[in-house]
């Protein structure tokens, strides 16, 4: 007793307050006190519009059990890419061919390179930008090959300044930033990469800051006559991935440009494209569409599943649901009536190495045990892939609404830590975006004409006690790869 009385005048006492002391304050200021960067959390003006297309890619066993790879994604890109005359604006998160090299994929990274740098030639004066994520050189690690002929053709690549950002795994990050954010990554790499065996070794000082598990995870391209924004990274070993994307026209553009030169504003420097004093031809149609990133992607979901109800059907397709606001919400649209349907990916793999099912299997299993019978979950049956698909859809009747886009259902995707870009659009449910979406979600739902999902008794064995246990866990540190 007389010892612990004692404790405070021990140094070791005072050096362990401390420390404890200036790690509290760096979690406190770097998780919610820090200012976000101007221009993050972004909401755009509601266009109005003519028409807005709907793309997907879905991989799948026909009724023969041959396996189909569906993908218009980047096919409409390069596309888009090739139609460019005056600028292009891109941010992507994945950007490599590296694989495992134990399948082949289709070299989307290389094809998309080759389709910019063709333009480039094409019209000499074209402006690109591409804006990208520290991940794709494992932070310096090492030089990138696709970012090098990017940049050979005359591009300007960002690499995000994702030190700016405020942290997602507070614990850890704080450690980081005290001790090692200011030894660099750079040298000799000795460690195996963690996304592919065939990309290049990366030193201990990239792995530790890779470990903070923030990201710059926009999926978007924009020219001056349109802009897509997607679920789909240009990585080779993502190539089979379920996906989907819209393409706009008109002033959206404008919106989407003045968030993407925020990023570059405090990331580095690139010949930005001009375009304040640019006008767009305004479009008068019965689809709205509305540009928004980070939390205010939190903000637009929220408010329209607050509004589903009696007679409303909800689709919810997500590679990652944890949040437990939405989780609630979804639950609570149920209780007023509203049809809850919601396929998932049971998070098996990433980057080729195995997943134990964090933390959709879960979740899944929380929303089973709320017993609401309006509440429906399917996975899609995955091979080699994920479903990447992180789309609501919101179907009322005579109206309906589709927010789509970069972010998963989890706080890291939506309390402001990544950076994420989605499109909420709303109008007449006859419209043909919401008609060939109804009919995507119909499509795998019921397996029309092949194979897409299984019951949710398919992939619940999966979910043993260590497992739920790691989630539990993973929630309350943060230290989370979702």
């Amino acid at each position: 007793m007389k010892k612990l009385k004692n404790l405070h005048k021990s140094k070791v006492f005072w050096i362990i307050f401390a420390f404890i002391l200036i790690l509290s304050i760096t979690i406190g200021y770097h998780t919610s006190w820090k200012a976000l960067p101007e221009g993050v959390s972004y909401e755009g003006d509601v266009h109005s519009m003519d028409d807005i297309e709907f793309f997907y890619d879905l991989t799948y066993e026909n009724e023969s059990g041959e396996t189909v790879h569906d993908r218009q994604i980047f096919q409409e890109l390069n596309n888009t890419i090739a139609e460019a005359d005056d600028f292009i604006v891109a941010d992507m998160f994945l950007f490599n061919g590296y694989t495992n090299g134990e399948k082949d994929f289709p070299a989307i990274s290389e094809n998309l390179v080759n389709a910019i740098v063709r333009q480039k030639e094409e019209v000499p004066d074209l402006k690109v930008v591409f804006i990208t994520d520290q991940i794709n050189t494992i932070y310096g690690s090492y030089e990138s090959e696709t970012i090098r002929r990017l940049e050979d053709a005359g591009v300007d690549v960002v690499l995000t300044n994702l030190n700016k950002l405020r942290d997602s795994n507070p614990v850890y990050s704080s450690i980081w930033r005290l001790f090692f954010s200011w030894t660099g990554t750079e040298g000799e790499g000795w460690i195996g990469n963690p996304l592919a065996k065939e990309a290049p070794d990366v030193t201990l000082r990239s792995y530790l800051k890779l470990l903070n598990i923030k990201a710059n995870h926009r999926k978007l391209l924009v020219t001056e006559d349109a802009a897509m924004v997607s679920t789909a990274n240009p990585h080779d070993a993502s190539g089979y991935h379920e996906n989907a994307a819209f393409k706009m026209e008109g002033p959206i553009i404008k919106d989407i440009l003045e968030a993407e030169e925020a990023v570059v504003n405090y990331s580095g420097e690139a010949d930005f494209p001009a375009y304040e004093n640019r006008s767009w031809e305004k479009q008068e149609g019965n689809l709205t569409a509305q540009f928004v990133t980070e939390g205010k992607i939190y903000r637009s979901i929220q408010e329209e599943l607050k509004k589903a109800g009696e007679g409303d059907e909800v689709w919810l397709g997500m590679y990652y649901l944890s949040d437990r606001k939405i989780i609630d919400l979804l639950d609570k649209a149920a209780d007023r009536g509203a049809t809850v349907n919601i396929v998932m990916d049971p998070n098996k793999k990433s980057f080729g190495h195995e997943k134990p099912g964090l933390p959709n299997l879960p979740v899944a299993a929380e929303m089973q045990r709320l017993g609401n019978n309006n509440i429906n979950l399917r996975w899609y049956d995955v091979n080699i892939e994920q479903y990447h698909a992180k789309m609501l859809y919101i179907n009322k009747g005579s109206d309906s609404v589709i927010i789509g886009g970069s972010a998963n259902y989890t706080r890291r995707n939506l309390a402001n830590l990544n950076l994420e870009a989605d499109v909420v659009i709303k109008g007449n449910s006859d419209e043909d975006v919401f008609q060939e979406v109804d009919q995507y979600f119909d499509r795998i739902w019921n397996n029309d004409s092949g194979h897409y999902t299984a019951d949710y008794e398919e992939y619940k064995g999966n979910l043993t006690l260590i497992r739920y246990i790691t989630y539990h866990l993973q929630k309350w540190t943060w230290f989370t790869t979702y």
